[in-house]
C-alpha cells in the first residue's frame, strides 16, 4: 500500500512538472485530472475544470470536434493533431495534441491528452503566408518575385481539385490555353499559375484586359508602334516583344473586336507580328493563355467570337466553376481571407457565425470567390470588439444573403444538431440533388442544367451519395 502510494506521489510530480498540459477525462467526459501547464495553456484554474464535463468546459466543442471523446469512442489514439478552440471565457487556444485512450472497465473507456501551445508559431506561419502571397502580387519583373502558383489556389472539392490536376499538366506544354470562367472564378490566378509551373516560368508573364481599351488603342499596344504611323506614336515594342519567351495572358478576349481578333490570329499561325505602321516582321515566341467570362461556344454563335480563333485558342480548355458549384470549399475559403485580412486590417477575427455560415451556403454567389473575398474584407471592418464574423457585421445592401434558402432545407436545425460543418453540407448538397432529380423527374440532363453543373459532376455526386435515380 505504501509503494503504491510512493508511485502515485512520484507519477503526480512527473506530471505536475512536465512542459506539456495534462487533461484526463473518465467514460462520461468528466474531468479526474487536470495538471497547473494545461491550466496556463488553456487560461483555467484547476478548480474550474476538475468534476465537469469537456463540453462544459469548452462550449465551442462537440462530441465531434473534441479529441478527447473521440478517442473515448473510437478507442484509438490520435497523435500530433492540431486544435483551434475557444474556452468558457472566449480565449482561443491553439495546440497540438496526443491523446490517448485507457481501459476503465470491460466497456468503459477514458481519454488523457498531452498538449503544447503552438498559438505563437500558428500566428507566425499564418502571418508568414500572408507576406509571401501579398509580396506575390507585386511585378516579377521588376521585383524577381514570382506571382500566383498552384499553391495558392484553395479549394477541396473533387472536381475542382480535378481541373488543378489537368491544369497542371497543361502548364508542362506551350499550347494555348482557353479558360472559361463566370467573373470571380479565379481565371488569372490558374493563367499565372499554369505560367509559373512551365519552362516559361523565369521569363516574362504579361495580362492585358481586352475589355479596357479602344480596339485602335488595343493594337498598339499588343503589337507595338512605328514612330509617325499615327499623331504622337513613337517607337515602342508591343507586348508581344515584351512577352517574348515568357507568356501572354489576354483577358477576356470575347471582347476584342473581331478585325484584331483577325490579326491575332495570323500572329498564332506565323509566329511573328508586325508594329503598327510598321514593314517588319518580328518573331515572337509567346505562349497565349486567353480567358472569357462568356461561354465560347455561346460567343460563337452570337459572333462576337471568331469561330476560327476559337478553335485555334482551345487547345487546352479549362472551365473553371462558379463558387455554387463548390459550395463544400466555402469554409475553407473563408478561413484563408480571414487569415489574409487579420494581418491586412491589423484585426484579431478566429471565425464565422453559424448564421453567417448558414447564409453563405445557401447563396448564390453571383460573383463568385472575389464576392465572398470582398464580403468577409467588408465585415472584418465592422469588426471591432467581437473575434467572430456576424450578421450585423455586413452592410445592408448585404440583407438578400440573409433572407434564407430556396430549398426546404433546414439549415439552421442542421448546424446544431451535433454534425460537423463537412457533414452539414454533404447533407445540403444531397438535399439539393434530390430536390432538383425529383422536380426534373429524374432526367439527368435536365437536373444538371437546373442545378448549374456539369452532366458528369452530377453524375459523380449521384454515385458519390448513393442517391438512387430509378
Amino acid at each position: 500500500m505504501a509503494l503504491n502510494m510512493l508511485y502515485k506521489s512520484i507519477l503526480e510530480t512527473i506530471i505536475e512538472n512536465i512542459d506539456a498540459g495534462i487533461h484526463v477525462v473518465n467514460s462520461e467526459g468528466k474531468t479526474i485530472f487536470y495538471n497547473k501547464i494545461m491550466g496556463e495553456l488553456e487560461g483555467l484554474d484547476i478548480d474550474e475544470v476538475m468534476g465537469k464535463n469537456i463540453l462544459e468546459i469548452f462550449p465551442s466543442l462537440c462530441e465531434d470536434t473534441s479529441t478527447l471523446l473521440t478517442v473515448m469512442k473510437s478507442k484509438r489514439p490520435i497523435y500530433n493533431k492540431s486544435q483551434s478552440y475557444l474556452n468558457n471565457y472566449g480565449k482561443q487556444i491553439n495546440t497540438i495534441n496526443s491523446t490517448i485512450p485507457f481501459k476503465i472497465s470491460p466497456e468503459k473507456y477514458g481519454a488523457v491528452e498531452i498538449a503544447k501551445d503552438i498559438t505563437q508559431v500558428k500566428e507566425l506561419s499564418e502571418k508568414v503566408q500572408i507576406l509571401q502571397q501579398v509580396l506575390a502580387r507585386k511585378d516579377p519583373e521588376k521585383e524577381n518575385i514570382k506571382g500566383y502558383t498552384f499553391k495558392s489556389i484553395i479549394g477541396e472539392d473533387d472536381d475542382f481539385l480535378n481541373i488543378i490536376s489537368f491544369a497542371k499538366t497543361a502548364s508542362k506544354s506551350s499550347s494555348t490555353v482557353l479558360i472559361y470562367g463566370e467573373t470571380g472564378t479565379g481565371k488569372e490566378l490558374f493563367a499565372q499559375s499554369i505560367h509559373y509551373d512551365s519552362t516559361r516560368s523565369n521569363k516574362p508573364f504579361i495580362a492585358q484586359n481586352c475589355a479596357a481599351l479602344p480596339e485602335s488603342l488595343l493594337e498598339g499596344i499588343l503589337f507595338g508602334t512605328v514612330k509617325g504611323s499615327y499623331t504622337g506614336a513613337i517607337n515602342r515594342p508591343g507586348l508581344f516583344e515584351q512577352a517574348h519567351g515568357g507568356t501572354l495572358l489576354l483577358d477576356e478576349i470575347n471582347s476584342m473586336g473581331l478585325q484584331l481578333q483577325a490579326k491575332l490570329l495570323r500572329v498564332l499561325q506565323e509566329g511573328y507580328i508586325r508594329r503598327v505602321g510598321g514593314l517588319n516582321d518580328i518573331p515572337c515566341d509567346v505562349r497565349i493563355i486567353a480567358t472569357t467570362n462568356e461561354e465560347p461556344e455561346k460567343a460563337v454563335a452570337s459572333g462576337a467570337f471568331r469561330r476560327d480563333l476559337y478553335y485555334r485558342l482551345n487547345v487546352i480548355y479549362l472551365r473553371i466553376p462558379p463558387l455554387r458549384e463548390r459550395k463544400m470549399d466555402i469554409p475553407l475559403l473563408s478561413e484563408h481571407f480571414i487569415k489574409k485580412f487579420n494581418t491586412v486590417l491589423n484585426k484579431d477575427v478566429w471565425d464565422i457565425s453559424n448564421e453567417v455560415k448558414n447564409a453563405f451556403l445557401h447563396y448564390d454567389w453571383p460573383g463568385n470567390v472575389r464576392e465572398l473575398e470582398n464580403l468577409i474584407e467588408s465585415a472584418m471592418n465592422m469588426v471591432t470588439k467581437d473575434h467572430i464574423i456576424k450578421a450585423h457585421h455586413f452592410s445592408n445592401n448585404m440583407k438578400p444573403l440573409f433572407e434564407g434558402g430556396k430549398t426546404g432545407v433546414n439549415y439552421k436545425l442542421l448546424s446544431n444538431d451535433g454534425k460537423s460543418l463537412v457533414e452539414t453540407l454533404e447533407i445540403i448538397e444531397k438535399e439539393l440533388i434530390n430536390n432538383a432529380l425529383k422536380e426534373c423527374s429524374y432526367n439527368i440532363t435536365k437536373s444538371a442544367k437546373k442545378l448549374g453543373i456539369k452532366r458528369q459532376n452530377l453524375q459523380h455526386k449521384i454515385k458519390r451519395y448513393n442517391i438512387s435515380i430509378e
